[in-house]
């Protein structure tokens, strides 16, 4: 099966390890088109329209034609050109997937995109994370991957030989979505209470280096949104006590997919809650490093990028 994906540009860089997940773990062939590059992330690309010449614009070309699978992500659809081309003009005999990653105007406006689908027919839905499920009715949850066997998503040894402060980081896409202010207040509050932590905020800098920055630390702070990020994903995999402010349906939602009830998430919901599990890391550091270990074991176990690309192929596979 032949899919190309489609985006204006690419979620947190999560359609290309879609990609090359599906590409290394299945007979089937996946190709991804960008047209825009967002913040100074640095995200891996494979067919980058500014980037191509006239003979990669053929190659767009040849590859709309002999797809089987159309894929769009966020609010991408057949009518975006890419170049030259419209992916409109090459429907005929294609099935039309819509995978959403919790745009604004998708969050604000989700009546909109229901309507679209019920006017074009299109019944092929997916969402990132399961609190989209209830603004998309009808769609399957496809959670996220990280590659887990990469160097850079693989717990850096030596982090808790030294029995200094707690390293905590934080890294926003942006800020008023992932309780940054609270975070930093959270951290005020405890220094005046004489507990003092290592803080790296990691703010618009190439994803790899967000990667090694984070590795180095003990803690990672996503955000407290009832959901998860990315982030979240990446700060399991390399070992770190990953706090999060999962509400009750997500974690349902998490349950049914890994099929476990043990989940490697430190909650918390409030700024206060999350002052005191900041505090609790703090105090013990060994208690910080077997909640990474967990969470590890947690993605090789439940979350690899091999089981979340299959789960993509069983979907593809049943259109």
């Amino acid at each position: 099966m032949r899919i190309l994906m489609f985006a204006v540009n690419d979620p947190a860089g999560t359609a290309i390890q879609f990609a090359k997940a599906v590409n290394r773990h299945s007979a089937h062939s996946v190709r991804l088109i960008t047209l825009e590059t967002r913040y100074t992330h640095a995200w891996e690309k494979d067919l980058h329209v500014p980037d191509l010449g006239p003979d990669g614009m053929e190659e767009i070309r040849i590859l709309m034609e002999e797809a089987d699978v159309f894929h769009f992500h966020m609010t991408c659809d057949e009518r975006q050109p890419f170049g030259p081309y419209r992916p409109i003009d090459f429907l005929q005999g294609k099935a039309v997937v819509h995978h959403h990653h919790g745009h604004h105007e998708f969050r604000s406006h989700p009546e909109v995109f229901q309507a679209k689908y019920r006017e074009r027919g299109r019944s092929n839905l997916l969402v990132s994370t399961p609190d989209l499920l209830k603004l998309l009715p009808g769609a399957r949850w496809q959670p996220n991957l990280v590659p887990i066997d990469d160097p850079l998503f693989k717990p850096l040894g030596g982090r808790f030989d030294d029995p200094g402060r707690l390293k905590v980081c934080h890294s926003p896409t942006r800020r008023d979505l992932k309780n940054t202010k609270e975070f930093l207040r959270a951290v005020s509050n405890l220094a005046r209470r004489k507990v003092h932590l290592n803080v790296d905020l990691i703010d618009d800098v190439p994803n790899d280096q967000c990667l090694t920055r984070k590795r180095r630390c003990h803690v990672l702070f996503d955000h407290m949104q009832g959901y998860y990020g990315v982030s979240s994903l990446e700060g399991l995999s390399q070992g770190l006590a990953v706090i999060a402010g999962l509400d009750v349906w997500n974690r349902d939602r998490i349950v049914e997919f890994t099929g476990t009830s043990d989940l490697p998430w430190v909650t918390a919901r409030t700024q206060q809650e999350l002052e005191a599990r900041l505090n609790e890391l703090s105090a013990d550091l060994g208690l910080c490093q077997a909640m990474g270990d967990e969470g590890r074991r947690f993605m090789e176990k439940y979350w690899s990028d091999r089981l979340v690309a299959l789960r993509l192929v069983e979907f593809y596979e049943g259109l």
